[in-house]
């Protein structure tokens, strides 16, 4: 991975102005720190965090079924705890930065036979390669708070998906107060070793005028996770 201006700047892009400051978690990552955390996690990340997150993964794949259009990119697939829950008309794409993860879900798909799953790619989510509008809908389920640059994530997927198409995210996004912000800043340093950013605002993933056209929709356990989905509106 390499810095700004090359890489992370996919054709379309909308990056934030220079001058203008945007929200950020106060604990940087890159991307070696994200691919060495997980490579880590790989081999328990089922029983660590497939239960807290398995309620925010079929929110969002209910929310996926729902929508029109078969063409469908998991970001983030992980091991694949998502991939058995999409309706069979969808066809799905999934990527993820690690290959440890990944080859967890290649063994899921093949032990339960999933015609639908069209494809698990090692892949850069900031800068994927796939063509203009290649999708229907775009799903990142716990990746924005992962990404070392979260908007640049969201224009790729903006270019990836087709005009009129739907972006998903489910994600932790930091409290606006109260004892959750102190415990969620005070978590902050920690980011490089969990290998996400618990003080991460959602302002640092979505421009004020997606804000305002996204529906947001609290996820169990305590509304600890937040489903978020924006139209992709032609550019």
């Amino acid at each position: 991975m390499s810095g700004p201006g090359n890489l992370y700047d996919p054709p379309g892009a909308v990056l934030p102005s220079p001058g203008l400051a945007t929200p950020a978690p106060r604990s940087a990552l890159d991307a070696d720190a994200v691919k060495a955390a997980y490579e880590r996690w790989a081999g328990i990340y089922d029983g660590v965090f497939g239960g807290i997150s398995g309620h925010g993964r079929r929110r969002a794949v209910e929310a996926v079924n729902r929508l029109p259009g078969s063409q469908v990119l998991e970001v983030g697939v992980g091991t694949g705890l998502a991939l058995p829950h999409y309706a069979t008309t969808k066809r799905i794409t999934g990527i993820d930065l690690s290959g440890a993860m990944l080859a967890r879900a290649r063994r899921r798909v093949a032990a339960a036979s999933m015609p639908h799953v069209e494809s698990l790619l090692e892949m850069d989510a900031e800068e994927t390669g796939f063509e203009d509008g290649r999708f229907d809908i775009a799903v990142a389920m716990f990746v924005a708070s992962v990404v070392p640059h979260p908007r640049r994530l969201l224009a790729e997927l903006k270019r990836v998906v087709r005009p009129g198409g739907h972006i998903l995210f489910v994600n932790h996004f930091l409290a606006t107060g109260g004892l959750r912000l102190l415990i969620e800043r005070g978590m902050a340093p920690a980011s490089r070793s969990l290998g996400w950013h618990p003080d991460f605002a959602i302002e640092s993933l979505l421009p004020d005028s997606d804000l305002r056209a996204a529906t947001q929709e609290p996820v169990p356990p305590l509304g600890l996770f937040t489903l978020v989905t924006l139209t992709n509106e032609p550019r």
